[in-house]
């Protein structure tokens, strides 16, 4: 089925006793995974909407990522903890706990082959661990302030890294060393009145040629501690950094919690803040939205499925909702 995101339309819901905080769909789309602020992982049949709840981490989980064959969940918390699960387990219990940062595990995301996995966050290291058995492989050193998103490159031989002050660092996994930066620091703030720093690159994506990278995140950042700022996708070449595209839209308050490429070329945004939630879209050579679709509360994170059609959004108002990319069904 063809994507048409101009019809695009909440289908179905899925409820939870507490405000939702990050999504992902497992690899073979059957099912869709969710954290929440009462600590839990939560799982959804998609076929049945049956419910199963993992539970493990002393806080909140930020970080979800799966093996390769779907089989194995690593999640990763605000208790600086990663867990191994299995995935589909009828009552799933930890079978890896590491105690892996000094401080919020903020990403994760598993190599192309499958065999690594990469988590950064608060403590400003990136750590690359085996999949299979939870031992650390190595560690790198070198963001300024906290590391909220990370991605390997589709070569297997780099990651990399988005943090707080607005930088993209590519670093070679096999050595540690960083091979370049991209410049995004339009998604970071300082306000001095406040001393706070502010935004940071919350979501890393490669478009399928490999030729764009889009960071997200925020700008317009006047009043941090009231989250005064807007939504802001920045399109990066590849191949010499420079910046191609500002992604913005009209009319909207908030921060882009995830952006992604769909298959089509398109960019999808998912933005929550004080202005509420919206899915947002937007064409390569175009800086503003041509689609946003108001959410009916904010809207926290967000994922695509395999099927190109169904994304997957959670909410502060403790539900997770499946909204289909296509015209609705006629009655």
């Amino acid at each position: 089925m063809k994507a048409e995101p101009k019809q695009v339309h909440i289908a179905k819901d899925f409820a939870h006793g507490a405000p939702l905080i990050n999504c992902r769909f497992n690899p073979q789309g059957t099912h869709v995974f969710a954290t929440a602020e009462d600590r839990a992982i939560i799982r959804w049949s998609l076929a049945d909407g049956k419910k199963t709840e993992f539970k493990g981490h002393d806080s909140w989980v930020r970080g979800l990522a799966f093996s390769k064959d779907g089989k194995a969940l690593v999640t990763g918390g605000l208790d600086d903890t990663l867990i191994w699960w299995s995935a589909l387990a009828e009552k799933p219990e930890p079978i890896h706990k590491v105690k892996a940062h000094a401080g919020w595990i903020r990403a994760l995301d598993v190599s192309p082959d499958g065999k690594l996995l990469a988590s950064g966050g608060n403590d400003r290291v990136l750590k690359i661990w085996n999949l299979v058995d939870a031992k650390p492989v190595r560690q790198i050193t070198g963001h300024e302030l906290d590391i909220y998103s990370v991605m390997f490159h589709p070569d297997g031989k780099h990651l990399l890294a988005g943090d707080l002050m607005g930088h993209i660092r590519q670093w070679e996994i096999t050595t540690g060393k960083e091979v370049r930066k991209f410049e995004a620091k339009d998604l970071h703030t300082y306000n001095g009145g406040q001393r706070v720093h502010y935004g940071g690159v919350r979501s890393l994506a490669l478009s399928p040629d490999g030729k764009h990278l889009i960071a997200g995140g925020l700008h317009k950042g006047t009043n941090p501690l009231g989250a005064i700022n807007e939504p802001l996708v920045m399109r990066f070449d590849w191949a010499n950094q420079k910046v191609l595209k500002k992604h913005i839209t009209d009319g909207v308050k908030g921060v882009i919690w995830r952006t992604l490429f769909h298959p089509d070329g398109f960019v999808i945004g998912a933005s929550g803040g004080s202005g509420g939630g919206y899915l947002l879209f937007w064409e390569a050579d175009k800086d503003k939205s041509f689609h946003k679709f108001k959410m009916p509360d904010t809207a926290r994170e967000m994922d695509l499925h395999p099927d190109g059609v169904t994304l997957a959004t959670v909410h502060y108002g403790r539900k997770l909702r499946l909204s289909k990319l296509a015209a609705k069904p006629k009655k």
